[in-house]
This record gives structure tokens, C-alpha cells and sequence, in this order.
């Protein structure tokens, strides 16, 4: 118990030094739980044959907190259902960054054969956010103009020098 009274103190420390508050060092504290739970989802993913259940979309971003300019690197796993589920084969893909910029691509592709075709697994990209703010960064699959599938993560950006630390 004593462990865990001077790791919390000093996280504390840590973060009264950093200027940043209590409330802050909560949120990355709730941020290393939520890895460890993708961790261990990502243990249970192991796809059994026949498994016909829509895949999912897991978005990470890192690091999730931090000081202006912050550069972000968010990545997307598509996780369970079929390697060949049509809806989630080739699609056009979307970041919304939150901040008012969106990136979006789109590959071209053989035509879909189910059965053989396979879907991409992992999507990432990199962005900088120049502004201290919190933003909610959404990443979208879609086929044409439907939104095939969809997930969000926050960013919390602090002032930093060029922000003059927010004074």
C-alpha cells in the first residue's frame, strides 16, 4: 500500500512540475488503463473459422496528452469478422482531426471476389495539432459516401511555447 501512495505522490509531483493539474494526471492515469484493456483485447482477437460477426474499428492515439505543437501518431485496427467482409473491402478512408482539418484516401482496387479478397487490418497516419485545445479525432471506413464503419479518441493538447504556455 505504501508502493502505491508514493507512486501516486510522485505523479502528483511530477505534475504540479510540469504545470499541469491534478486532474490531468487523472486522465493519464485512465489513458494506461485503457491500453492495458486494448492490450488484453487484443489477446481475444484471435479470429476462430467461420467467424461471421462485423469487424470493429479500435482507434489508438499517441500520445493522447501533451504541449503544443503536438504530433500525433493514430492508428486503427480493424478487428474480428470475416478477412473478406465486403463493407470493410477497399474503402475510402477519413480523419477528422477535430482541429478543422480532415484528411481522406481512397486506393484503387481489384474487384471485390468473396472468398478471396481480404480487407486491410491497420490504418495510421500522423497529424500535428498547433494549438493547445481538446480535440475529438474520428476516423471514418466508407464505401462512396456511407459511412461504413467509425471510431473516436480524444487529444488533449496543452499551451506550449508557442502558445506562451497559455498566459
Amino acid at each position: 500500500m505504501a508502493a502505491d501512495f508514493r507512486s501516486v505522490s510522485l505523479v502528483r509531483l511530477i505534475a504540479v512540475l510540469a504545470g499541469v493539474c491534478v486532474a490531468g494526471t487523472m486522465a493519464v492515469t485512465r489513458v494506461a488503463a485503457d491500453q492495458q484493456d486494448d492490450q488484453k483485447a487484443d489477446q481475444k482477437v484471435a479470429q476462430k473459422p467461420g467467424d461471421d460477426k462485423r469487424p470493429s474499428l479500435a482507434l489508438k492515439a499517441t500520445p493522447p496528452l501533451g504541449f503544443s505543437p503536438l504530433r500525433v501518431h493514430a492508428s486503427v485496427d480493424v478487428r474480428g469478422g470475416p478477412d473478406d467482409a465486403v463493407d470493410f473491402y477497399c474503402p475510402a478512408i477519413e480523419w477528422d482531426w477535430g482541429d478543422g482539418t480532415k484528411s481522406e484516401n481512397s486506393q484503387d482496387c481489384d474487384p471485390y471476389e468473396e472468398g478471396t479478397s481480404t480487407i486491410r487490418r491497420r490504418f495510421s497516419a500522423d497529424h500535428t495539432f498547433q494549438q493547445g485545445g481538446a480535440y475529438r479525432v474520428t476516423f471514418r471506413l466508407k464505401q462512396k459516401a456511407r459511412v461504413v464503419s467509425s471510431a473516436s479518441t480524444n487529444v488533449q493538447v496543452r499551451p506550449g511555447v508557442r502558445d506562451d504556455f497559455g498566459r
